[in-house]
């Protein structure tokens, strides 16, 4: 028998804070190989690395109605979050004065193909939330697009989600126990409903208790989410006690404002949440600050106020998704007072530190490794040079159905700068390596414009365990570090040498510039690096 640890949560009705206990439990080898499968919900299996989800809120502030657009705000907040999910997006809007109707738009596809002026016009409202999916734990069809609108005893909600919840069969069944039938697969819809609930031991004779319902359900699941929930006149953002999923405020700014003015100086025009801080600049808004793990904040025409802070017992530590930092995050986006792009610059610097080779050049896979290129080459000292050139027009290779047609997109989405190249040795810098499809064919491509050497270093440890908290990695099988070492992998992609960053190292870069609130608190999770889960494995593997 193998021996899995992971942790459960446990809730009572005295409102104290909730504590994770540590158990462990027998599981079968053949249980435990399940570790290795994809969620079985899914349209299809894995290809590749693949991103989260990305959620948007925004509330007008002062008088209703409101001259801001707000469903337009809301478009272009998941416009700059595209990139986190391209499946299916969704945007509902209140108005703020009845709790039984809101104005919903959502559907498959991306979000300029969704949304045009016709369908912004319907979505009247004073505040709304919107979302942008990559599906992971239900299949990708219209049923499972987000936000997901319920009717409940009170008036409609809405609820928008990133990330995974690692105990959902557990939560499925507690809910089917309860007479709650349950339409989807989606994780969403097992917050939605929960939230329905009340929870024992509250009293809602004055109506009900969003804040008390919110902390209920992040006692039960304290893995892995970033919420965004719409009742009436109100949006509450919630970021899971591990903080494992980004989630950021910001503050629209009067348009005749100052440029210079500082943001705490200036009145709002309203507020906004989002997964990323990369869309404010871009609707006229300015960074506040993160949502704190395990804060509940309450959005009103007023302003934002925290109500509750679910925390983690003190031995757990928050947990952030170190590969926010690395390969989901958009570069202009702030995590723990730090720009992403800073930081891979840093990865880069850390990189030339542990795997420094002699040669005439520094370049990237454009655009995901240039951050961490411009990093090595500064602490290298070498020049760098732009090699590859990129076609825009070009479908994202994981998303070809093969091993053959993601090498022949490989050689479609870019060219060599053969002046560049030809009789250089060359670094080529990239951010991570999944399957291992993609690298071969460029270096061949360099190769064939004259490179006389290609060595490949990776800004990051090489990827082994999959993830359950809502990135999907491929099964171990198929991520190519757990069948081959650094000079195998060179060997098998045609590279003069091939090394990673170290996880130290990474980690190093990471928290070289953070400003984190508690810094005895803060971490990260590593789990697809090390195979260290933040909650242990997760209760059920039955996906």
């Amino acid at each position: 028998m193998a021996t899995a640890k992971f942790s459960v949560s446990t809730t009572g009705n005295t409102g104290e804070d909730s504590e994770l206990q540590s158990i462990e439990v027998d599981k079968s080898l053949a249980l435990a190989s399940k570790l290795n499968q994809t969620n079985s919900g899914s349209a299809e299996p894995a290809t590749g690395l693949t991103h989260e989800c990305g959620v948007f809120g925004a509330i007008a502030c002062g008088d209703w109605p409101t001259q801001i657009d707000v469903a337009h705000v809301i478009c272009l907040g998941l416009v700059a979050l595209q990139h986190r999910g391209q499946e299916s997006a969704g945007i509902v809007t209140s108005e703020g004065k009845c709790s039984r109707n809101f104005n919903t738009h959502k559907g498959m596809g991306m979000i300029s193909t969704l949304f045009n002026d016709e369908s912004i016009k319907k979505l009247k409202g004073n505040l709304g939330i919107g979302h942008t999916r990559y599906s992971t734990s239900a299949a990708s069809e219209v049923v499972n697009c987000q936000p997901f609108v319920v009717h409940t005893l009170h008036g409609a909600i809405a609820v928008a989600h990133n990330g995974e919840l690692v105990n959902s069969e557990s939560l499925r069944r507690d809910l089917l126990s309860r007479g709650v039938g349950l339409s989807t697969h989606s994780d969403t819809e097992l917050i939605s409903q929960s939230l329905c609930l009340c929870p024992d031991g509250v009293s809602e004779k004055d109506g009900p208790d969003w804040p008390a319902r919110i902390r209920y359900f992040m006692q039960l699941a304290p893995l892995s989410y970033s919420l965004v929930i719409m009742f009436k006149d109100k949006i509450y953002a919630a970021r899971d006690p591990y903080g494992n999923r980004p989630l950021c405020l910001g503050k629209i700014m009067p348009i005749n404002g100052e440029a210079n003015a500082k943001v705490e100086d200036v009145r709002a025009d309203g507020w906004v949440v989002s997964s990323e801080s990369c869309g404010f600049l871009s609707i006229g808004a300015r960074y506040v600050r993160e949502v704190e793990p395990g804060e509940i904040v309450e959005l009103t025409r007023n302003g934002f106020r925290t109500i509750d802070v679910v925390k983690l017992p003190d031995y757990k530590k928050v947990s952030f998704c170190i590969f926010e930092y690395v390969y989901f995050a958009r570069g202009d986006s702030i995590f723990e007072g730090q720009m992403v792009y800073s930081v891979r610059m840093q990865c880069g610097k850390q990189l030339a530190r542990e795997a420094l080779i002699d040669a005439d050049i520094v370049s990237s896979v454009p655009e995901s490794g240039t951050a961490a290129a411009h990093g090595y080459a500064r602490e290298s000292g070498l020049p760098f040079a732009e090699v590859l050139c990129k076609n825009r027009y070009v479908g994202r290779t994981f998303i070809q159905p093969s091993t053959r047609l993601r090498k022949l997109g490989v050689a479609k989405k870019f060219g060599a700068l053969s002046e560049n190249v030809a009789g250089k040795r060359l670094v080529l810098i990239d951010d991570s390596i999944v399957r291992g499809n993609t690298i071969g064919p460029i270096i061949k491509l360099l190769r064939d414009a004259g490179a006389a050497q290609v060595h490949i270093r990776i800004a990051s440890p090489p990827l082994q365990y999959p993830c359950y908290m809502g990135i999907n990695i491929p099964t171990r099988e198929e991520l190519i570090a757990n069948n081959l070492n650094a000079e195998q992998l060179a060997r098998h992609v045609g590279a003069d040498s091939l090394e990673y960053l170290s996880v130290e190292g990474l980690v190093k870069a990471v928290e070289l510039n953070k400003q984190a609130s508690n810094p005895g608190k803060s971490g990260y999770c590593t789990a697809c690096l090390t195979g260290e889960y933040p909650g242990g494995i997760p209760e059920e593997l039955s996906w």
